[in-house]
């Protein structure tokens, strides 16, 4: 958290903004690619297997792309939230520290006694009020966290899809060349 309260400061946001809108940029041209693999059909309705695999390449670019952008944007809300969360902590911190020293006032002074108890009473609500709120950020925090982590994880499992994906299209690669190779060498042969 301190980390991020750093990259935060100085050229930070604009080296990450500067990033984000690069992968943006890498994400729409993705985006178009896969657009213009879809509309390359040599009969309708079929595709040829290199336009398949191109088209099994770019999706998962996009989708890796675009769940970088959202993991990032969700981090972004969840250090918004827990930096929040510590204000609000360190603001009820000071309000029950300013409780006690009225109840250590009004033990000493009566005739002041009324005055500091209604001060009290409206400590004690905002005490309650800070409490409530610091509550339902601690909830909003642990949502995000869950869903951060959820992310990450569909995240690890298209890396592993995309990894498998490319072998296979190394494969792939390798036995159309093996094809052309002995369609060439079977045609020498019958030129001569």
């Amino acid at each position: 958290i301190l980390g991020l309260d750093r990259l935060k400061r100085g050229r930070g946001p604009v080296v990450v903004k500067t990033i984000a809108a690069t992968v943006l940029v890498v994400f729409v041209s993705t985006v178009y690619g896969i657009v213009d693999v879809m509309n390359r059909e040599v009969e309708p309705g079929m595709i040829n297997p290199t336009d398949q695999v191109l088209l099994a390449r770019n999706m998962l670019d996009a989708s890796l792309m675009g769940f970088i952008l959202f993991l990032g944007l969700m981090i972004d809300r969840l250090h918004h939230y827990i930096r929040e969360l510590r204000l609000l902590r360190k603001a009820m911190e000071a309000a029950k520290k300013q409780s006690r020293s009225f109840e250590d006032v009004k033990n000493a002074n009566p005739d002041e006694f009324k005055a500091m108890g209604e001060e009290i009473t409206i400590l004690k609500s905002k005490i309650k009020n800070l409490e409530s709120e610091c509550a339902a950020k601690t909830d909003e925090a642990k949502t995000a966290e869950a869903k951060v982590e959820a992310m990450k994880k569909q995240s690890e499992g298209l890396l592993l899809e995309y990894d498998k994906l490319m072998q296979d299209n190394k494969n792939l690669r390798s036995q159309l060349q093996s094809i052309d190779q002995d369609l060439s060498h079977s045609e020498l042969k019958k030129s001569i």
